[in-house]
């Protein structure tokens, strides 16, 4: 396979081109002729509420990796308009100072409905940088509420990024996100406030029980570059520590139950939308509708349909486009999103339900 073969001998463009076939469900044959060669970058989550200097953050840090001659990948993600699935990417304009340099490699991704704070291929371009030979790879989320934490099923290290003043820091905090992080930042530090949220985000960690590792908390000012060291200092101890415990395994092998869990349920959901579209196609929701059955009866003839090894593989989708057809809405497909097709619906109708 030529993108295959480009990518072992560093060819950025066939990293491009291998990410844009992941986000378009044809990840499995190239993860399939790389995944040996996984396994060695260092996996960094950026996470936080939007506004927080994530991406401020985020250039720093690879201004700091590049100091030490580190090659350094970014993923960054933004949110989709629910409606078109369009995304303005705009966290590439922060990291302008890199554009250049051929050892980062910038890949923006639109979260198309998925939620956790990621892109559905997120995982998969991560093992593509990976294989590809990055030292570091940094996966920068889309600005998070209280439980989108998806992002610590994908990094080694996971960092939770607050500022103060916000008003709902201890929100978040209180929802999920405390769980998750490795590190806590918080940005801004030059804010009155910002002692205070040191003292509550100390306080709200008295109230867990750590094992191992406790999350270290470090205060930055990113425009300044003002504890950039230190919050990289802090990330390589997480790593060793992860290293030296074994915890490192454990955790990648707890990340891979949750990769595959998303795979299994991609399949299944194409079989159920599959399903349910000769369903539709059938009368049988008419059915329903006119009171002669009920859903759950309904449900049990669809599940009787489904061909799973028919169905084509890839991640769940947040909008099926069994959902287009029946709100005359375009949902994003495993290829681009488009409502069935008259030859796609002519096959449904020749197969029943």
């Amino acid at each position: 396979m030529d993108v295959v073969e480009g990518i072992k001998r560093g060819d950025r463009r066939a990293l491009a081109r291998a990410i844009s076939v992941a986000e378009s469900g044809g990840a499995a044959p190239l993860i399939a002729s790389l995944f040996k060669e996984t396994g060695r970058a260092f996996t960094v989550g950026i996470t936080g509420p939007p506004g927080v200097g994530k991406s401020t953050l985020t250039g720093a840090l690879v201004k700091r990796a590049r100091a030490e001659g580190k090659s350094v990948g970014l993923i960054l993600v933004d949110p989709s308009s629910p409606f078109s699935q369009g995304a303005l990417l705009g966290d590439r304009i922060r990291l302008a100072d890199h554009f250049t340099d051929p050892e980062v490699f910038i890949r923006s991704m639109a979260s198309r409905g998925h939620l956790g704070g990621i892109a559905g291929a997120t995982g998969d371009a991560v093992m593509l940088m990976d294989a590809f030979g990055k030292d570091l790879v940094i996966v920068e989320t889309v600005g998070v509420g209280q439980s989108e934490i998806e992002i610590a099923e994908v990094a080694d290290t996971t960092v939770v990024c607050l500022q103060p003043g916000s008003g709902d820091s201890i929100q978040v905090l209180k929802a999920g996100v405390m769980e998750i992080a490795d590190i806590f930042v918080v940005n801004k530090a030059d804010h009155p406030m910002a002692s205070q949220l040191k003292r509550e985000i100390r306080t709200m960690m008295t109230m867990l029980d750590w094992h191992g590792w406790a999350p270290a908390l470090v205060m930055t000012q990113a425009m300044s570059g003002e504890g950039v060291d230190e919050l990289w200092g802090a990330l390589w101890a997480h790593r060793a520590y992860l290293h030296e415990s074994g915890e490192l395994r454990a955790k990648r092998a707890s990340a891979f139950a949750h990769e595959v869990r998303n795979l299994v349920l991609g399949r299944l959901a194409g079989a159920v939308d599959q399903a349910m579209l000769r369903a539709m196609d059938s009368g049988l929701m008419e059915q329903v509708a006119d009171r002669a059955l009920d859903p759950y009866a309904a449900a049990e003839r669809v599940l009787a349909a489904v061909d799973v090894k028919a169905a084509p593989g890839g991640r769940p989708r947040m909008a099926p486009r069994v959902r287009a057809t029946v709100k005359g809405l375009n949902a994003p497909a495993e290829h681009g999103g488009h409502a069935p097709s008259e030859s796609e619906m002519a096959h449904h109708r020749e197969a029943g339900v």
